[in-house]
């Protein structure tokens, strides 16, 4: 059994009248991009290299997977209805911007992106945002929390991880805090004919072509 850690550093937006953009105060966040000039949708990539695991032809079956974090996402000044939609996502192929988008509003469902149920290791999807309760903190609340994963085992040799943010709200500054994604694998032999067809499978889906 192996436990992977993989990090996202500090993403900081400014929204200076409908228009967003990345704050210099994200430099610890590096690999954030902004998929639309101007745009409210923030997307970070990299991925866990399995090689390691996966040798002799072996099938990684996942136990468990989990994010660490120190802070909500927070907003200055702090203005009642500033909104965050937070996705993180583990899975055996890799994101598009496109696809970014429409998971945060319909996740790994039918009819939305193309990322299925069974390619989708882990997802947490979670909405944060600004009440006259908690305006005086600065920091906003989560009003939904929802794991739309399946832990689906994997022939591939790489495990994706997208962080994906949406900002609403008020002009000011939006902090995103850092995380760190774990996984937990194990690598087993499987039928060859399983074995195969999975690595097929595994094998379509990273080199399918980009659609940004």
């Amino acid at each position: 059994m192996k436990t992977l850690a993989k990090e996202f550093g500090v993403l900081v937006v400014n929204n200076t009248g409908g228009t967003w953009s990345i704050s210099p105060g994200s430099i610890q966040g590096e690999g954030w991009e902004q998929t639309i000039p101007g745009g409210e949708l923030f997307v970070n990539r990299t991925y866990f290299d399995l090689a390691g695991l996966s040798i002799d032809f072996k099938t990684l079956f996942f136990e468990g997977a989990a994010l660490q974090e120190t802070l909500p996402p927070a907003a200055t000044p702090s203005t009642v209805g500033n909104l965050a939609i937070l996705v993180d996502v583990m899975s055996n192929k890799p994101l598009t911007n496109d696809e970014a988008l429409i998971i945060t509003q319909q996740g790994n469902t039918e009819g939305g992106s193309n990322l299925t149920f069974d390619q989708t290791i882990y997802m947490r999807h979670r909405v944060f945002n600004i009440d006259i309760d908690n305006a005086a903190g600065g920091y906003m609340i989560p009003i939904s929390d929802n794991q739309l994963g399946s832990l689906e085992p994997t022939a591939s040799d790489r495990v994706y991880c997208t962080r994906i943010v949406f900002f609403v709200g008020a002009d000011g500054l939006y902090n995103l805090y850092p995380v760190r994604y774990l996984l937990r694998a194990n690598a087993k032999e499987e039928a060859e004919y399983e074995y195969l067809m999975r690595l097929k499978r595994s094998y379509e889906l990273q080199n399918e072509p980009d659609r940004d």
